[in-house]
C-alpha cells in the first residue's frame, strides 16, 4: 500500500470534526488511496472525515473511487471469488441483439462501436442505475452507468454530461472495453474493476476482498444468468 498522502500535498482544507463509525477506502486519481470514516458529496466538492478525527475538502475531480472498506474474511473470500471465467462472451458478436430494455437502441450501438457484448452493458446499467439517468449515488458518481466524474473526464465528459444517456453509455462501454483489454476478457476482474478501480484488482491480484465488490459482481452474475462459482 502506498504511504498516505499529506494535507500539504493533497491541498486539502482541514477542519476538525468528531469521526463517524463507518469506514470507507478513497482512491484518487492519482492512485493514491487511504481510509476514511465517512465520505459525502456537496456540490463539486467532496468532503472526508479522517478516522483520526479531522476533515478534508477536495475537488470531486480528484476521486476516482470510494468503496465500503468491509473485508470478506478470508474463508468467505476464497468461497466467493470464481475459480474461473464464466462461460460469458465479453466481446461484441454480430448475432448480439438489441437488449430488451430501456435505452437499448443506444446501449446497442455503443457496443457495437466498442466492441463489448451489450447485454453486459444493459447488466451493469441494472445495477449500476436501474436505468435511471438522473442517478445520483451519495458517492457522487452519477448516470445510466454511475460514472465519478473524475472517470468521465477520463473519457472526455465534463460532469453534467454524465447525465446524458448516450454520452454516458459511451463513456461506460468505452471504460468496459478498457477494462476488457487491461484483464484479457475476464469477466470478474472487469466487474471488480468497474466497481472498485483497475488499480485495486491489480494490487490484489484478482477480485479484491471487498464485500461490496464480491456482491457486485453476484449480482451481474445473476443478471446474466451465470453461476458466482467458488
Amino acid at each position: 500500500m502506498r504511504p498516505f498522502p499529506t494535507c500539504r500535498a493533497l491541498g486539502f482544507v482541514l477542519a476538525a470534526v468528531a469521526a463517524p463509525a463507518s469506514a470507507e477506502l478513497v482512491v484518487l486519481t492519482d492512485g493514491s488511496f487511504f481510509k476514511v470514516a465517512a465520505f459525502e458529496v456537496s456540490g463539486d466538492r467532496a468532503r472526508l472525515t479522517l478516522e483520526s478525527g479531522g476533515r478534508l475538502v477536495l475537488p470531486l475531480l480528484r476521486v476516482e473511487r470510494v468503496i465500503d472498506d468491509e473485508v470478506v474474511p478470508e474463508p468467505a473470500a476464497v468461497a466467493g471469488e470464481p475459480t474461473a471465467p464464466p462461460p460469458f462472451p465479453v466481446r461484441f458478436e454480430e448475432q448480439h441483439a438489441r437488449p430488451d430494455t430501456a435505452y437499448g437502441d443506444l446501449i446497442h450501438a455503443a457496443a457495437r462501436r466498442h466492441r463489448i457484448n451489450p447485454t453486459l452493458v444493459a447488466a451493469v446499467i441494472r445495477a449500476e442505475s436501474a436505468f435511471d439517468p438522473r442517478a445520483v449515488s451519495n458517492k457522487g458518481a452519477r448516470g445510466l452507468m454511475q460514472l465519478m466524474p473524475a472517470t468521465g473526464q477520463r473519457f472526455g465528459l465534463r460532469t453534467v454530461e454524465l447525465y446524458d444517456p448516450a454520452k454516458n453509455i459511451d463513456a461506460g462501454v468505452r471504460y468496459l472495453r478498457f477494462l476488457a483489454d487491461r484483464f484479457g476478457d475476464d469477466l470478474a476482474k472487469i466487474l471488480a474493476g468497474y466497481n472498485a478501480g483497475e488499480g485495486a484488482v491489480e494490487r490484489h491480484g484478482g477480485v479484491p476482498p471487498y464485500r461490496e465488490t464480491r456482491a457486485y459482481i453476484r449480482r451481474i452474475y445473476g443478471f446474466l444468468g451465470l453461476a458466482a462459482g467458488g
